[in-house]
């Protein structure tokens, strides 16, 4: 199967190739664990999600790393204002330690609730200083790292190709910062990052620190997501994931960091989801238009309507939030469930194969194997739900759930969860014995039988599909 992925770093679609035949490496940028990740967040773990369930649909086993960010991540991307988890820790009077395993946990149960798989490897950043050292040490042997009084910094003067993809000029990023970020007067172009804090000046007191051949300190923000995706998937790996905002800071450090010091790509392919907009703004932390999904589940919103909602929209066009919006995916979603829960009641037809249904199979597949495109998988969905309402059949019925469960696999709306207590064999005996009286007009016995259905408490209609039995 042939699966085509906008690659960020060339401008188009590629077709992925595995660096290793029978996985891929996949590594999503997690949260940073000092505050509770809005929705605009989530949409990005819900488009790495379907990337992942894609690629498994498919037929890759997927080696899944996402890293969790409890020290290093300052307020602003250009290293400076607080550190997050300490600004995190001030806010609520409790330990950076007590703040990032809450926030670390709130996260996990946002991402169960929406029905998001978990990474195979979960690595907080505070778990990795070793090895985030390490590399440091690297980019001290290659050449591209240089020692001030207040840190360790990446020269950016030392890798032509630090704008690639981003595919700024470094002039402009240059004339882009803020005044106040060249607070370090050592440093020898704004552009530098810091690749390690020392425990000196505005950070003096900084609570989490550890020792390096620099001195105490702690690590800068970009050193983790290399050292961790290093240490875990290898140099290179197939596919590296994240948000827009990534594109010119963060991902531009780590492939500058990481192609510095071992002379290779960092990740084959890189992927990145648009941003969730409200009133035309992009959701941040810092504004008014801050909402989490307790936000949403507080108003009587269905997590699960809310990845409908993302999956509505293709993960690179930006998607304006509206209450009205997602009411219409809430009813939408509850439509799909009902759709489901009437074909789990019509009893098994025949087996048989249907040439249709492989056909819808196949679009449903090309779609999805297309740039992940979850409008167009959605839209086979609905056809499903056409092509049954135009032929009801047992046959058709069951053959249509089955399909929808396995699209399930994909789209991740639980649909198998909703499978109600099975009806036992003994009344869908009895149901099929009742069908044969009744199309023999043998009108006594078949109501002789609805009544002892009916007697063990379960009721049933006829209909074009044939009997429908569900519990009373």
């Amino acid at each position: 199967m042939t699966m085509l992925l906008y690659n960020t770093l060339t401008r188009q679609k590629e077709e992925l190739r595995p660096i290793h035949p029978k996985w891929v490496g996949l590594y999503t940028c997690g949260p940073t664990v000092y505050h509770y990740a809005h929705i605009g967040n989530l949409r990005t773990y819900l488009f790495e999600d379907v990337l992942r369930r894609t690629l498994e649909y498919v037929g890759y086993t997927v080696k899944h790393v996402m890293n969790i960010t409890d020290v290093g991540h300052l307020t602003s991307d250009a290293d400076t204002g607080e550190d997050k988890l300490e600004k995190g820790a001030n806010r609520e009077g409790k330990t950076v330690w007590d703040v990032a395993q809450f926030y670390t946990n709130a996260f996990l149960k946002d991402i169960e609730l929406l029905n998001i798989k978990r990474a195979e490897t979960l690595a907080p950043a505070t778990e990795y200083i070793s090895q985030q050292i390490d590399l440091i040490k690297k980019l001290f042997e290659t050449g591209h790292a240089y020692e001030t009084t207040q840190a360790v910094y990446f020269d950016v003067s030392t890798f032509p190709e630090y704008t690639k993809l981003s595919r700024q000029k470094l002039s402009e990023k240059k004339t882009g910062v803020r005044d106040e970020v060249v607070e370090d007067p050592e440093k020898k172009h704004p552009a530098d990052f810091a690749l390690w804090f020392k425990r000196v000046g505005k950070f003096a007191d900084h609570i989490m620190h550890w020792p390096s051949p620099w001195g105490d300190g702690f690590p800068g923000w970009h050193i983790e997501c290399s050292a961790i995706s290093s240490a875990l998937l290898g140099q290179p790996f197939d596919i590296h994931t994240g948000g827009v905002d990534h594109i010119g800071v963060h991902h531009t450090n780590e492939i500058a960091q990481s192609e510095a010091a071992y002379g290779k790509p960092l990740a084959t392919i890189w992927m990145h989801g648009e941003f969730l907009l409200t009133d035309e703004e992009k959701m941040a932390k810092s504004g008014e238009n801050f909402l989490t999904l307790q936000t949403l589940i507080h108003k009587g919103v269905d997590p699960i309507s809310y990845r409908y909602f993302i999956l509505m929209a293709h993960y690179r066009t930006k998607l304006t939030f509206s209450w009205e919006a997602l009411q219409a995916a809430q009813s939408g979603l509850d439509k799909l469930r009902d759709f489901v829960r009437k074909l789990q009641k019509v009893p098994a037809g025949m087996a048989g194969e249907s040439t249709e249904l492989n056909e819808t199979r196949k679009r449903f597949t090309d779609a999805m194997s297309d740039d992940l495109n979850t409008p167009e998988a959605l839209s086979v969905v609905w056809e499903l739900v056409h092509t049954y309402h135009q032929r009801p059949s047992a046959f058709l019925a069951n053959k249509i759930l089955n399909l929808l469960y396995e699209f399930d696999d994909v789209l991740g709306l639980r649909l198998r969860d909703l499978c109600e207590e099975p009806i036992p064999r003994e009344i869908a005996e009895l149901a099929e014995k009742r069908e044969a009286h009744r199309k023999e007009k043998n009108w006594n016995q078949a109501d002789e039988i609805r009544k002892k259905i009916e007697d063990a408490g379960y009721e049933l209609d006829d209909t074009n599909a044939g009997p429908f039995i569900r519990k009373k």
